[in-house]
């Protein structure tokens, strides 16, 4: 198994699409052969919904494996997905960044436990909350490359250079060898000259970090985690399905 690639999928901002992208993507990468592991970083637990992991059944979870009462083999779970396991979150991982935050360590603790299965996969996901605290510090110190969805909306570009400033901080103190592994472009909207005007606006400003492949908004997309299901499961026909088998046709082309 070659190292794997660690990836922190990250944007402060809510509602941008970061949670569907990391289990889409994740789906569509385990479709190609490829062994994926999720970290479920937000204590809202999307992700770990998203990919069939009822909140019934998350007792081992991302909270209890940073705080010490288990290990990594009891908190990987098994996911809807063939090829995709997942370490889930509760509610309870919203109270480790006050737990952490007079502990020395409290900035490399997720680096420490992820280090000793990185070999067994092809990707590692951490899906981040939409904030830029512990957690997501601590899923940026542990990452090789960060993954930042960009919606097609007005202010797209608004508080992105906030989490720019986070990598550089990240960078310069705790994990020179990060980077940014591209950006991606979510719900755009064909019928809305606004999407177009966004999405120009952005590859024009950020270039080649940009990956052709755009995320349209599509209800099928937001229909799949009420199943428990990514989209790719739920209709592999619709354009939110093809859209994200595109992006890990590019992720692949990257990596070669």
């Amino acid at each position: 198994m070659t190292k794997s690639n660690i990836i922190a999928v990250s944007n402060q901002k809510g509602g941008v699409g970061k949670t569907t992208t990391t289990v889409n993507l994740a789906t569509a990468l385990a479709a190609s052969g490829r062994r994926v592991l999720v970290v479920d970083a937000d204590p809202q637990g999307n992700a770990s919904t998203g990919l069939g992991v009822d909140r019934d059944h998350r007792d081992d979870d991302l909270y209890q494996l940073i705080s010490g009462a288990i290990g990594m083999k009891e908190a990987i779970s098994k996911t809807a997905v063939d090829g995709v396991e997942l370490i889930p979150a509760s509610a309870d991982l919203s109270a480790i960044e006050l737990e952490l935050a007079s502990k020395e360590d409290r900035n490399i603790r997720l680096k420490s436990l992820i280090i000793n299965v990185k070999d067994k996969y092809d990707y590692i996901f951490i899906d981040c909350p939409p904030s830029l605290g512990l957690l997501t510090v601590n899923a940026l110190v542990a990452s090789d490359s960060v993954l930042i969805p960009l919606q097609c909306e007005y202010y797209a570009l608004e508080g992105l250079s906030q989490l720019m400033d986070t990598v550089e901080m990240v960078r310069l103190g705790l994990n020179p060898d990060l980077l940014i592994k591209g950006i991606v472009l979510t719900m755009y909207d064909s019928r809305n000259n606004l999407s177009g005007m966004v999405a120009a606006d952005v590859r024009d400003h950020l270039g080649a970090l940009v990956y052709q492949t755009v995320i349209p908004r599509n209800v099928r997309v937001s229909e799949a985690p009420s199943y428990g299901v990514p989209v790719l499961l739920y209709d592999i026909g619709c354009s939110g399905s093809a859209a994200y088998i595109s992006l890990a046709g590019e992720f692949i082309k990257q990596e070669k």
